[in-house]
C-alpha cells in the first residue's frame, strides 16, 4: 500500500499551529492525506491551514481545543466526525511551566498531566477502534528524552512522558496484529517555538545543536511502521542517553507478548 492508502484518507494532528506539528502537517498534505487540525491557539492554526489549502489539493479543517481541558477528547473526536482518521498525531504536550514541583500552582501540574496523559489516552481509545477494525493505520506519540527518568525541574513533565512511552509500547503490541502502526517519538532538543519560549523565560542561551522540526517530523513519519519506539539521533540498536536500544525494547516487549499469549491458551 502506498502512504495515503495505509493511512489516509484523514490525518489529525494535535498541537498542529506550531513548531513539529505544523512539520508534520505540511509534510501529510504533501503525502496525500487530507488534515484535521488541532490546537488552542486559533490564529496561527488558521495561518496554517490557509497555507496547506493554497499549496495542495488536500482537504484542511481545524478545531481549536484546549487540550488540557477535560473535554479535549470529546471535542477532537466531534471535529472529525464521520471522517475516516488513517492517522493521529499527538505532537502537543511542552512544558510551559519551567519550575520546579512545589513551587508552582498544583491547577498548573494539573493541567499538564490532564493534556499528556488523559487526552493522549482518551484519544487513543476513540480513534484506534475502528483502526483496528480497518485492520490499517497509525498513531505517532511525539514523546521526549525525559520519559527515560526523574529531572528537577521537569518532574511531572518527565513522568508524563513515561506514562506516554509505556502506553504507546503496549498499544504497539494490542495493535500490531491487526495492521495498526504506533510510535513513540522520542525528541531530543529541537528547534520549536515552544522550547525558544521556555528558554528564553528561564533566562538561558537557546542551544545551538537542536534539531530541526521538519527533519525530526521527516523520521518519525519514515519510522512509524517500525515501532515501538525511535530516540532521535540514535540508531535502533543504539541506547544512548535512553539506557536501552529501541531494538532492545521491541524485542522485550514482542516476548513478553508472547509468553501473555501462551499462558492465556493454557487457561
Amino acid at each position: 500500500m502506498t502512504f495515503s492508502e495505509r493511512y489516509g484518507p484523514w490525518a489529525l494532528i494535535a498541537g498542529a499551529s506550531e513548531g513539529t506539528g505544523a512539520s508534520f502537517a505540511r509534510q501529510l498534505a504533501e503525502k496525500g492525506l487530507n488534515l484535521i487540525l488541532v490546537a488552542r491557539r486559533k490564529e496561527p492554526l488558521d495561518k496554517l491551514a490557509g497555507e496547506i489549502r493554497s499549496r495542495s489539493r488536500v482537504e484542511c479543517v481545524t478545531a481549536t481545543i484546549d487540550l488540557s481541558a477535560d473535554d479535549a477528547a470529546s471535542r477532537a473526536a466531534k471535529a472529525a466526525g464521520n471522517r475516516e482518521v488513517g492517522l493521529v498525531v499527538l505532537n502537543a504536550g511542552a512544558d510551559p511551566n519551567g519550575s520546579i514541583f512545589l513551587d508552582n500552582d498544583l491547577a498548573n501540574w494539573d493541567a499538564l498531566a490532564m493534556r499528556n496523559v488523559i487526552t493522549v489516552m482518551r484519544v487513543c481509545h476513540h480513534f484506534a477502534r475502528p483502526m483496528r477494525t480497518r485492520k490499517r493505520g497509525g498513531i505517532i506519540l511525539v514523546g521526549s528524552g525525559a520519559c527515560y527518568g526523574g529531572l528537577p525541574g521537569i518532574t511531572v513533565y518527565g513522568a508524563t512522558k513515561a506514562f506516554d512511552l509505556v502506553f504507546g509500547e503496549g498499544l504497539w503490541a494490542e495493535l500490531r496484529p491487526y495492521g495498526v502502526d504506533v510510535l513513540n517519538l522520542i525528541m531530543g532538543k529541537t528547534d520549536t517555538p515552544a522550547h525558544r519560549e521556555l528558554m528564553e523565560k528561564l533566562g538561558m542561551p537557546f542551544p545551538s545543536d537542536c534539531a530541526s522540526a521538519d527533519d525530526v517530523a521527516a523520521k518519525g513519519l519514515e519510522r512509524l511502521p517500525h515501532g515501538p519506539v525511535l530516540n532521535w539521533g540514535l540508531a535502533d540498536e543504539d541506547a544512548g542517553y535512553a539506557g536501552t536500544s529501541a531494538a532492545a525494547r521491541r524485542q522485550r516487549i514482542l516476548a513478553i507478548a508472547e509468553m501473555s499469549a501462551a499462558y492465556a491458551k493454557k487457561q
